[in-house]
C-alpha cells in the first residue's frame, strides 16, 4: 500500500477570512441602505410617508464606506438626502422608519421627517433641509473639539450644489485658517437638483478648487466603497493628526430624481443607464462572488434577513403612538417663567 499522503491545502490566513468578513460587512451595510430606500418608495407612494423625501439610492458607497473611517466618538452632520448616512451611522432603521411616519417613536420624535433626522447619542447631528446648512454647524463642532482638546473628527456630507452656497466657502476657509478638525465630503452627484454641475460651475474639479483654501483634498471614486473607505481613512488619519480641515470629492451618482416630487426631465436616460451599470452594491457584490466569498444562497438568506428586518421597522412605525395635541407646541416657544411678572 502507497504511504503517500495528498497534501493538505494550506490554511487561507487570518487576515484573508477578516477581508472576507469585512467586505460582507459592506455588502450588508449598503444593501440596507438600498432596500430602505426601495421601501420608503413604496410607502411614499401609498401615502403612508407624506412631506418631501430625497433617495440616496445609487450612492450607498459614500456613506457607509466613509463611516467605516469613523469612531463612535466622531461627529457626523448631514444633508437633507440623509437616510443612507444615518443608517450607515447605525440609526436603528425603525427610528429611522418611525420618524417618517411622524410617531413620537422616530428619531426626533416624530418632529423631524425625512429631512431633519437626529440622534444625538450616535452624534449624528441631523439632516439639513437647507443647501449647504450643515457646513458652518460643522465647523462650530470641529472648533468647540478643537477649543477643548477632543481629538475627533468631524465629518460633514454635503452636495455639488453646496458648493455654489457662501456657507461652502465661508466654512472652508475658517477651517484651513483655524486648522479645524474637519472632514469636508462632497458628494458630487452631478447635479445641484436640475442643475448639471458644468451649468453652474466654471470649474467642475470640485478637489482643486477646494485646495485653494489650503487644505488637503482629492477626489475619489464615489461608486466604489473601497475606494471611499481607504482615502476616508486617510483623510480621517490626517485630521487626527493635527494637519486640519480634508476635502473629499466623491465623484457618485443618484439613480433616482432629485425627490419623489421631481419628474427628473433633465437628465438623458442613456447617462442614467451608464451610471447604473457602476453600482457599487452589485458591484462588489459581483466581486465577492467572483472571489468565492458569497453564494446565492448566502445572498438570499442576506435579503430576506433584510426584508424582515425593514418589515419590522414597517409594523412598529404603523404601531407607534402620535404626539398628544396638547405637546404640539414643546420645543416651539419657550415656557413662561413664573417669576416673570
Amino acid at each position: 500500500m502507497s504511504t503517500t499522503r495528498t497534501p493538505r491545502k494550506p490554511r487561507p490566513p487570518a487576515r484573508s477570512n477578516r477581508q472576507a468578513a469585512h467586505r460582507l460587512a459592506l455588502l450588508e451595510s449598503m444593501l440596507r441602505v438600498r432596500r430602505f430606500e426601495e421601501r420608503c418608495v413604496e410607502l411614499y407612494s401609498a401615502a403612508r410617508i407624506r412631506g418631501f423625501m430625497h433617495l440616496y439610492i445609487g450612492e450607498e458607497a459614500v456613506a457607509v464606506g466613509v463611516n467605516e473611517a469613523l469612531t463612535d466618538d466622531d461627529a457626523v452632520v448631514s444633508t437633507y438626502r440623509e437616510h443612507g448616512h444615518a443608517l450607515a451611522r447605525g440609526v436603528p432603521p425603525e427610528a429611522i422608519m418611525a420618524e417618517m411616519f411622524g410617531k413620537v417613536t422616530g428619531c426626533s420624535h416624530g418632529r423631524g421627517g425625512s429631512m431633519h433626522l437626529f440622534d444625538v447619542g450616535r452624534r449624528f447631528y441631523g439632516g439639513n433641509a437647507i443647501v449647504g446648512g450643515g457646513l458652518p454647524l460643522a465647523a462650530g463642532l470641529a472648533l468647540s473639539d478643537r477649543m477643548t482638546g477632543h481629538n475627533r473628527v468631524t465629518c460633514c456630507f454635503f452636495g455639488d450644489g453646496a458648493f455654489a452656497e457662501g456657507e461652502f466657502h465661508e466654512t472652508a476657509n475658517l477651517a484651513a485658517l483655524w486648522e479645524l478638525p474637519l472632514l469636508l465630503v462632497c458628494e458630487n452627484n452631478l447635479y445641484a437638483m436640475g442643475t448639471a454641475l458644468a451649468r453652474h460651475q466654471a470649474q467642475t474639479d470640485l478637489a482643486l478648487r477646494a485646495a485653494a483654501y489650503g487644505m488637503v483634498s482629492w477626489a475619489v471614486d464615489g461608486m466604489d466603497v473601497f475606494a471611499v473607505e481607504d482615502a476616508a481613512r486617510r483623510a480621517a488619519e490626517g485630521v487626527r493628526a493635527g494637519t486640519g480641515p480634508h476635502f473629499l470629492e466623491m465623484r457618485t451618482y443618484r439613480f433616482r430624481a432629485h425627490s419623489m416630487y421631481d419628474p427628473d426631465r433633465y437628465r438623458d436616460k442613456a447617462e442614467i443607464e451608464h451610471w447604473r451599470e457602476r453600482d457599487p452594491v452589485e458591484g462588489l457584490a459581483r466581486r465577492m462572488r467572483e472571489a468565492n466569498e458569497l453564494t446565492d444562497k448566502a445572498r438570499t438568506a442576506l435579503e430576506d434577513r433584510l426584508s424582515a428586518e425593514l418589515d419590522e421597522a414597517v409594523e412598529a412605525a404603523d404601531q407607534a403612538p402620535e404626539e398628544p395635541v396638547e405637546d404640539l407646541l414643546k420645543y416651539v416657544t419657550s415656557p413662561v417663567e413664573a417669576s416673570r411678572p
